[in-house]
């Protein structure tokens, strides 16, 4: 249901039931799917795939060009999965021609004035709070949340589960299932509230905290402490999860939380 106050393009994909409140722009090449809620003075340019029963709220920005000066005007995407909210003045740019694409997936809350940049992957029931920013190339698997105004170097890896406290700026690649805070970001305990709510057992969030145990909690370099946990703790698919993020590691992962004494 388009409102006469909306610009659509001709050339759009409309989903029949989608609605379009006035003062909303849709570009060319754009196609959203059905049962989808635009509200009202949103713009969508030319790239976008919005998925079934999304809501975009008032003032986002979707699909708008790279602010990347590598840029050259190669054709992109902005994807965004079914049941995503995109809440009000969020911006997402498309991808660059690294990728050709920038891609939430779905389930996801994007909370307002957050920033997606180009070429960024993230899974589905993630949770971005307000303010946050995300560089070019970061990578947020399933699950994970980050606190409101926190901001996310370019290439970064955050794992599945994970989640990072309120105003974080994250340099290095954040394993999965573990809480992240403090400054400079540090492990500061694993994610047990969250992985209970999402079903894991005691059993299986005990053995994960054995893990984070030795790679943050003891004097071991990663690579020793990656050593000891494959030929000493059992292989479940956590433990093999946790291992193959860290053999991945681009920027190397964050460090545990030392306390250091005061001078003098």
């Amino acid at each position: 249901m388009n409102q006469p106050l909306a610009y659509v393009h001709p050339s759009a994909k409309i989903a029949s039931n989608v609605v379009i409140e006035p003062f909303t722009t849709i570009h060319k090449n754009v196609e959203i799917g059905e049962g989808t809620w635009i509200g009202s003075s949103v713009t969508i340019m030319e790239g976008a795939r919005i998925g079934k029963n999304c809501r975009i709220f008032p003032g986002a920005v979707i699909s708008a060009i790279p602010q990347d000066l590598k840029f050259e005007g190669e054709d992109s995407l902005v994807v965004i999965g079914d049941h995503t909210t995109i809440r009000e003045c969020v911006t997402i740019n498309r991808g660059t021609k690294a990728l050709g694409k920038t891609v939430i997936g779905k389930h996801c809350l994007i909370m307002a004035y957050a920033h997606v940049a180009h070429d960024c992957i993230i899974g589905d029931h993630v949770i971005l709070v307000n303010g946050v920013s995300l560089a070019g190339h970061v990578t947020i698997d399933d699950w994970a949340i980050l606190g409101g105004l926190s901001a996310a170097h370019q290439f970064i890896h955050i794992g599945a589960h994970a989640m990072i406290g309120g105003g974080s700026l994250v340099r290095k690649d954040i394993p999965p299932y573990v809480k992240a805070a403090k400054e400079p970001l540090s492990y500061v305990g694993v994610n047990s509230v969250g992985l209970r709510r999402r079903g894991f057992s005691s059993d299986q969030i005990n053995a994960i905290q054995s893990i984070y145990r030795i790679l943050f909690q003891k004097n071991y370099n990663t690579t020793q402490a990656s050593e000891i946990i494959e030929t000493e703790l059992d292989a479940t698919p956590e433990r093999d999860e946790i291992l193959q993020f860290i053999r991945n590691s681009q920027r190397g992962i964050m460090k545990g939380f030392m306390l250091t004494k005061n001078a003098g």
